[in-house]
Protein backbone atom coordinates (compact mmCIF):
# COMPACT_ATOMS: atom_id res chain seq x y z
CA UNK A 1 0.00 0.00 0.00
CA UNK A 2 1.67 3.23 -1.14
CA UNK A 3 1.64 6.48 0.79
CA UNK A 4 2.45 9.94 -0.78
CA UNK A 5 3.01 13.06 1.41
CA UNK A 6 0.34 15.75 0.99
CA UNK A 7 0.88 19.18 3.56
CA UNK A 8 3.03 16.85 5.59
CA UNK A 9 0.58 14.60 6.42
CA UNK A 10 0.29 10.88 5.05
CA UNK A 11 -2.33 9.92 2.91
CA UNK A 12 -2.85 6.22 2.10
CA UNK A 13 -3.24 5.24 -1.44
CA UNK A 14 -5.31 1.83 -0.85
CA UNK A 15 -8.79 0.53 -1.39
CA UNK A 16 -9.39 0.63 2.53
CA UNK A 17 -9.06 4.55 2.50
CA UNK A 18 -11.26 6.85 -0.03
CA UNK A 19 -10.31 9.86 -0.91
CA UNK A 20 -12.80 11.15 0.80
CA UNK A 21 -11.90 9.52 4.12
CA UNK A 22 -8.19 11.19 3.01
CA UNK A 23 -9.32 14.26 2.62
CA UNK A 24 -11.08 14.63 5.90
CA UNK A 25 -8.06 13.37 7.77
CA UNK A 26 -5.67 16.05 5.69
CA UNK A 27 -7.97 18.67 7.04
CA UNK A 28 -8.31 17.22 11.14
CA UNK A 29 -4.19 17.58 10.77
CA UNK A 30 -4.01 20.89 9.13
CA UNK A 31 -6.63 21.68 11.40
CA UNK A 32 -4.91 20.89 14.58
CA UNK A 33 -1.57 22.07 13.14
CA UNK A 34 -3.03 25.60 12.50
CA UNK A 35 -4.32 25.31 16.17
CA UNK A 36 -0.79 24.46 17.32
CA UNK A 37 1.06 27.29 15.46
CA UNK A 38 -1.80 29.79 16.89
CA UNK A 39 -0.92 29.30 20.49
CA UNK A 40 2.74 28.34 19.83
CA UNK A 41 4.61 29.55 23.29
CA UNK A 42 1.71 28.67 25.46
CA UNK A 43 2.14 25.42 27.05
CA UNK A 44 -0.93 25.83 28.75
CA UNK A 45 -2.58 25.72 25.69
CA UNK A 46 -0.52 23.24 23.69
CA UNK A 47 -0.69 20.97 26.43
CA UNK A 48 -4.96 21.44 26.48
CA UNK A 49 -4.72 20.88 22.43
CA UNK A 50 -2.62 17.49 23.78
CA UNK A 51 -4.83 16.35 26.13
CA UNK A 52 -7.95 16.37 24.05
CA UNK A 53 -6.54 14.70 21.62
CA UNK A 54 -5.09 11.92 23.44
CA UNK A 55 -9.10 11.96 24.54
CA UNK A 56 -10.42 11.61 21.10
CA UNK A 57 -7.92 8.72 20.67
CA UNK A 58 -8.91 6.57 23.53
CA UNK A 59 -12.60 7.72 23.05
CA UNK A 60 -13.05 6.28 19.04
CA UNK A 61 -10.54 3.25 20.43
CA UNK A 62 -13.02 2.53 22.90
CA UNK A 63 -16.39 3.12 21.11
CA UNK A 64 -16.74 3.46 17.30
CA UNK A 65 -13.23 1.68 16.78
CA UNK A 66 -14.19 -1.30 19.09
CA UNK A 67 -17.43 -1.57 17.56
CA UNK A 68 -16.16 -2.17 13.84
CA UNK A 69 -13.46 -4.87 15.40
CA UNK A 70 -14.24 -7.98 12.75
CA UNK A 71 -16.43 -10.58 14.06
CA UNK A 72 -14.69 -13.23 12.70
CA UNK A 73 -11.39 -14.93 12.95
CA UNK A 74 -10.66 -14.49 8.90
CA UNK A 75 -11.86 -10.93 8.73
CA UNK A 76 -9.65 -10.52 11.74
CA UNK A 77 -6.44 -11.95 10.00
CA UNK A 78 -7.35 -9.13 7.35
CA UNK A 79 -7.44 -6.89 9.54
CA UNK A 80 -4.16 -7.17 11.16
CA UNK A 81 -2.82 -7.89 7.59
CA UNK A 82 -4.09 -4.48 6.38
CA UNK A 83 -3.29 -2.62 9.55
CA UNK A 84 0.46 -4.11 9.38
CA UNK A 85 0.67 -2.67 5.98
CA UNK A 86 -0.75 0.79 6.87
CA UNK A 87 2.10 1.30 9.45
CA UNK A 88 0.80 -0.57 12.20
CA UNK A 89 -1.43 0.56 15.43
CA UNK A 90 -1.61 4.30 16.03
CA UNK A 91 0.69 5.45 19.27
CA UNK A 92 0.41 8.64 20.87
CA UNK A 93 3.46 8.75 23.41
CA UNK A 94 2.96 10.67 26.48
CA UNK A 95 6.29 12.64 27.65
CA UNK A 96 7.80 11.32 30.54
CA UNK A 97 7.23 13.81 33.50
CA UNK A 98 11.18 12.88 34.84
CA UNK A 99 11.85 13.68 30.87
CA UNK A 100 10.05 16.77 30.93
CA UNK A 101 12.12 17.89 33.99
CA UNK A 102 15.53 17.39 32.77
CA UNK A 103 14.75 19.30 29.83
CA UNK A 104 13.38 21.69 32.33
CA UNK A 105 16.59 21.49 33.66
CA UNK A 106 18.62 21.61 30.77
CA UNK A 107 16.97 24.71 29.60
CA UNK A 108 17.55 26.38 33.18
CA UNK A 109 20.85 25.48 33.36
CA UNK A 110 21.95 27.19 29.57
CA UNK A 111 19.99 30.40 30.73
CA UNK A 112 21.95 30.16 34.01
CA UNK A 113 25.47 30.01 32.29
CA UNK A 114 24.50 32.67 29.25
CA UNK A 115 23.95 35.27 32.35
CA UNK A 116 26.96 34.32 34.30
CA UNK A 117 29.15 34.74 31.27
CA UNK A 118 30.82 38.54 31.25
CA UNK A 119 29.18 40.75 29.24
CA UNK A 120 31.35 42.76 26.32
CA UNK A 121 29.53 46.28 26.69
CA UNK A 122 31.70 49.11 27.11
CA UNK A 123 32.18 50.66 30.19
CA UNK A 124 32.61 47.69 31.65
CA UNK A 125 36.41 46.72 32.88
CA UNK A 126 37.81 43.22 31.74
CA UNK A 127 40.03 41.44 34.86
Amino acid sequence: MATEQANDYTVYDSPVVSDELNADLVAIAELVQTVAQRYGGNSIALLALLRILEASHREICDGPFRDALPESRHQLYSFLKDMEAEGGWPYIPRMKLRSLISWLDEQFQDAQEREDQPSDQPGQSQP
